[in-house]
């Protein structure tokens, strides 16, 4: 008698198959698999189907969400601070570029006693802190926050960005503009053994400005957060130890 498993019409073999295994799911597959895509709606750009993805799937802008701060740039100064200790508990912050205010949370949270922000958007309030709606270069901007401070502050911190063109030269300048004015404004207000820090871009601290800046604190160095996205050439420049206006 044949050993051969007997075939039903169409040939296939009647013999019991083992079921078949589902194989286990690496990590790297379960968390692709998590990853949030944007449709195209009618009228939307790629960019901003791009930018939208990136935010769903940032792990910064979860984390912000879950701990109640404002933005992602929150885990920025956090880390900048837990590298080298800008804000010490009583200190009097300036923010310049505050909104939409993840920045003064962290100060505050910190232990600064007050925090004076400034932005051309508009900032919901943060208890113990002023900001004032303006665009920092117009020219009675400085002014107008040494007026809210009263006195020198301990740090003056800068999350300015421009908006912009495409055009890189263009661009480049507009940027480098607005971290002078920053310095010069650092320069002027801070007490001694103050600190500022500034957003700067990759190739965008202009040597003249470096410095000075070195001339003027004790401390001047280039750092990149991890919070900052890997693709970015944002980087900030902090100084410390403000040794007075030279």
């Amino acid at each position: 008698m044949s050993d051969k498993p007997k075939k039903m019409s169409g040939g296939k073999p009647t013999e019991i198959r083992r079921a078949r295994k589902t194989p286990k799911e690496d990590e790297h597959n379960a968390t692709r698999m998590m990853h949030h895509k944007v449709k195209t709606a009618r009228g939307r750009k790629i960019g901003s189907k791009l930018w939208l993805e990136r935010q769903l799937n940032d792990p910064y802008v979860k984390e912000a969400k879950i701990q109640g701060y404002r933005s992602r740039a929150a885990f920025k100064l956090k880390e900048l601070n837990e590298k080298y200790s800008l804000i010490k508990k009583g200190a009097l912050v300036v923010d310049l570029g505050a909104a939409p205010g993840g920045w003064v949370q962290i100060a505050l949270e910190l232990g600064a006693r007050e925090v004076v922000g400034i932005d051309i958007l508009p900032v919901d309030m943060v208890a113990g802190s002023q900001i004032l709606e303006m665009d920092f270069m117009a020219d009675d901007a400085p002014d107008a926050i040494k007026l809210l401070l009263g006195e020198a502050p301990d740090v003056v911190l800068s999350d300015l960005a421009a908006n912009t063109t495409g055009h890189k030269n263009t661009d480049h300048l507009k940027t480098v503009a607005l971290v002078e004015a920053a310095a010069e404004f650092a320069l002027d207000v801070l007490k001694p053994g103050g600190h500022f820090v500034t957003k700067v871009f990759q190739g965008g601290t202009e040597k003249k400005l470096l410095d000075r800046l070195k001339a003027n604190f004790e401390f001047v160095r280039h750092a990149k957060p991890k919070a900052s996205r890997a693709g970015s050439p944002e980087i900030y420049l902090v100084a410390k130890g403000f040794k007075g206006k030279r």
